[in-house]
């Protein structure tokens, strides 16, 4: 059983950045896919960025040039990194760890960009 928590949310004006983290516990992290979704009220939950155990990533259209997500195996975290932030990224964010036919979610963390 694989435990996150995500930090790192929080209100930013558009233009700004954050830094969201996510601790894992309780498994190998580093066999993970570690993954960032989002979802907006009203909205389906979408994927935002994924990052392999071997290290490579991708994004989703909408966050490209702007969002950056890196892990660190020897702490456990991964992180995304948000720049350039605009009113549209506003919602909540989740942690996910895949492998195999295993997929764990963290809480969330709200994160609010105003105009």
């Amino acid at each position: 059983q694989v435990q996150l928590v995500e930090s790192g949310g929080g209100l930013v004006q558009a233009g700004g950045s954050l830094r969201l983290s996510c601790a894992a516990s309780g498994g190998i992290f580093s066999m993970y896919v570690m993954e960032w979704y989002r979802q907006a009220p009203g909205k389906q939950r979408e994927l935002v960025a994924g990052i392999t155990s071997a290290g490579l990533t991708n994004y989703g259209d909408s966050v490209k040039g702007r969002f950056t997500i890196s892990r660190d195996n020897a702490k456990n975290t991964v992180y995304l990194q948000m720049n350039s932030l605009k009113p549209e990224d506003t919602a909540v964010y989740y942690c996910h760890a895949a492998r195999w036919d295993q997929g764990y979610w963290g809480q969330g963390t709200q994160v609010t960009v105003s105009s």
